[in-house]
């Protein structure tokens, strides 16, 4: 595992114009000058091999004629290779004659290499006559009849406006409807999953075919579940969270010396160069506060890993930032908790200013962790030494910020409250010594560690594992990091890198920095890969079963809670998206339903707007497609968060994924 995951600073700017140039309509020109080659480069966009059309780099299928696209990874060049050559067959106009029908389109009669007609420059298009293909990847189908691999005809609309081409095939074999509305072959499904088949399935090399399976139809091996051994330690991911300079890096680098994790040789290289610094205090911190920059700023900006072990668990510790501009690296990285250390400053005016509704991060963090689908949580009330271990400050901070976690959704039998001191080591892994803590009989905090209920895991299910980082070392190897959500893997097993689609090999694994042969869901482990292009694993990608592929769409159906103090959400609002280790730039395309927040039943449908407190049901496009899944299939990869202006304004899981984009 890489000690550090970064996402970036939270920035807004931009935003704001990415949704103002849509337009759905087309015009097609006569008489245009066909650009060189050179332009087309520069453009950053691709030709289509049957029209020779040059699309803009971001379509899945050609603008004119609707061919697939390859869904390879883009490098914003021209390349004839990366367009399927897929054949297409147009009756002739006598042939069109025949059946009562005129068509619209002039086109030659010569044929390019791959077998599909040429058209000639004065092609007329009537965007008006298209149909939608119930498709994630949003592609249209071309103007023709088209022979899939299995040497099948879908037919299409050929004809002008106005007029049907059922008449040009079998009643049973096709029905299309002018409406817009899909177009099936043998079934519903037909076209969604032939679509999908040659989206993912045109490519070569080392990819294959993938069909979507359904997942009750998935068998788990018998190396998949693991073998309690005696004496063997369950894995625990624990985020530690709060407000900037609470002491959260402290905290974490104490309970690593103590533990034996840091041996006295490098505590003793940390205190010496944090006072050269003048900041003797940060000695502990600068154990997980590796970069210079860190170390100048005194701040955590990323999500630092390391690992320690209790009496029960082999704890993954992930220090989260705390600082407001770092809360996307603490959304990124901190998502594969299983439970969490609230970590809250006790000094006089450090607590109320973290739970200031506008600057304080006390709130969000709680917030995001619940999101997170964590539940259970140690409240560490750090820094007690700075208020002489008063009982009464401890009892006033339980009291007010336990309200807040109530309203949050969490227990009070999931809640521990703990009083300590990190740097004076206080209530760490032994019970206090300081006699003004005679007053607390509770646990310390390496004991409600251990008190944590263990996490279910999906061992029968198939792999799913969301990319958080990835490593590329100088001799070409490629390695995807995160944590594995569902199912197993073991080396020489076959996986789908989505969303390139390409089929790799596991070279080998490892878990907690060590070679493994085997890794389970839960697990934090290192992939790494062979036989596919490094630039096609990327972060907030998935790694999951061949198949059983993830869904990869950009327009999608949530149900959103809007936080207290959010600004109001309207339709058209542009949003920051958050969904595992994925972050994408959206806009609101609808507001469906408002909601009762505590019965869910619909109070409201089509509402202007939803405000703080608030639940509804909206309707989302992001500028790029994600891997993303319905909450009710998985729940880490169904989990989304939307910010702006810098601030978290709602939480929420998907709904339904919509498979046409409007």
């Amino acid at each position: 595992m890489p000690r550090k995951v970064n996402c970036g600073i939270d920035y807004d700017d931009g935003y704001d114009d990415d949704f103002d140039d849509y337009d759905y309509g087309y015009d097609v020109e006569e008489n245009v000058k066909e650009p060189s080659l050179q332009d087309t480069i520069k453009r950053g966009v691709w030709r289509c091999s049957v029209c020779t059309y040059d699309n803009d780099d971001t379509m899945s299928s050609c603008d004119i004629c609707g061919i697939l696209r390859s869904p390879s990874v883009s490098n914003g060049t021209y390349d004839e290779k990366r367009t399927a050559p897929f054949k297409f067959d147009v009756p002739s106009p006598d042939d069109l004659v025949s059946n009562g029908l005129h068509s619209s389109a002039q086109h030659s009669k010569g044929k390019d290499k791959h077998g599909g007609i040429i058209f000639s420059k004065n092609l007329e298009i009537n965007p008006s006559s298209g149909f939608k293909a119930s498709d994630k990847s949003s592609a249209s189908m071309a103007k023709g009849r088209v022979e899939d691999s299995d040497g099948r005809s879908v037919s299409n609309n050929l004809c002008s406006s106005g007029q049907s081409s059922s008449s040009l095939m079998p009643k049973e074999r096709t029905d299309m409807v002018e409406d817009g509305s899909s177009l099936t072959h043998g079934g519903e499904g037909y076209l969604t999953s032939n679509l999908k088949n040659m989206t993912l399935g045109a490519k070569s090399g080392n990819s294959k075919d993938i069909k979507a399976n359904s997942r009750a139809q998935y068998k788990p091996e018998k190396w998949m579940f693991p073998e309690k051994a005696e004496g063997s330690l369950t894995q625990l991911n624990l985020a530690i969270v709060g407000h900037v300079d609470s002491g959260k890096s402290t905290l974490s680098g104490r309970l690593l010396h103590l533990l034996g994790r840091i041996s006295q040789k490098e505590m003793h290289k940390y205190e010496k160069e944090s006072k050269l610094q003048g900041k003797g205090s940060f000695a502990y911190a600068w154990a997980l506060d590796e970069s210079a920059e860190e170390r100048e700023r005194g701040v955590t900006m990323t999500v630092a890993v390391t690992y320690l072990d209790s009496k029960r668990y082999h704890v993954v510790v992930l220090d989260s930032p705390g600082h407001k501009d770092f809360v996307p690296n603490m959304i990124t990285g901190a998502t594969p908790a299983d439970a969490a250390i609230l970590v809250i400053d006790a000094s006089i005016g450090s607590f109320e200013a973290g739970m200031d509704g506008t600057k304080g991060q006390t709130r969000e963090h709680a917030q995001l962790i619940r999101s997170f689908g964590v539940d259970q949580i140690i409240v560490a009330v750090n820094k007690m030494d700075a208020v002489e271990y008063s009982k009464d400050r401890f009892d006033l901070i339980k009291s007010q910020l336990g309200t807040f976690l109530r309203s949050c959704d969490f227990k009070d039998s999931s809640v521990t409250w703990i009083p300590l001191s990190a740097v004076e080591n206080q209530n760490l892994v032994v019970a206090p010594s300081d006699v003004r803590l005679s007053w607390y009989h509770g646990p310390y905090l390496l004991d409600a560690i251990d008190s944590f209920q263990p996490s279910s895991r999906d061992f029968s299910k198939p792999l799913l594992m969301p990319i958080c980082d990835v490593i590329k070392s100088s001799q070409g190897q490629v390695s995807a990091c995160g944590k594995l959500e569902a199912g197993a893997v073991r080396s020489g097993s076959k996986v789908l890198v989505m969303p390139s689609a390409d089929i790799a090999t596991v070279r080998s694994l490892e878990r907690d920095s060590q070679t493994c042969s085997i890794a389970r869901a839960g697990d934090n482990v290192a992939i790494n890969l062979h036989g596919i292009d490094g630039n096609h694993v990327i972060a907030g990608g998935v790694l999951c079963h061949p198949d059983f592929p993830v869904a990869f769409a950009r327009h999608l159906e949530l149900k959103v809670l809007v936080l207290d103090g959010a600004t109001p959400i309207l339709m058209g609002s542009q949003l920051e998206f958050y969904a595992h280790h994925a972050k994408e730039a959206a806009r609101v395309a609808r507001i469906s339903l408002l909601l009762d927040s505590k019965t869910g039943k619909v109070t409201k449908k089509a509402p202007r707007c939803i405000v703080a407190k608030q639940s509804a049901v909206i309707e989302l496009v992001l500028q790029e497609s994600i891997c993303i899944e319905m909450f009710s299939k998985c729940k880490a990869l169904g989990r989304v968060f939307l910010r702006t202006l810098g601030r978290t304004v709602a939480v929420g899981v998907v709904t339904r994924i919509v498979e046409e984009l409007v």
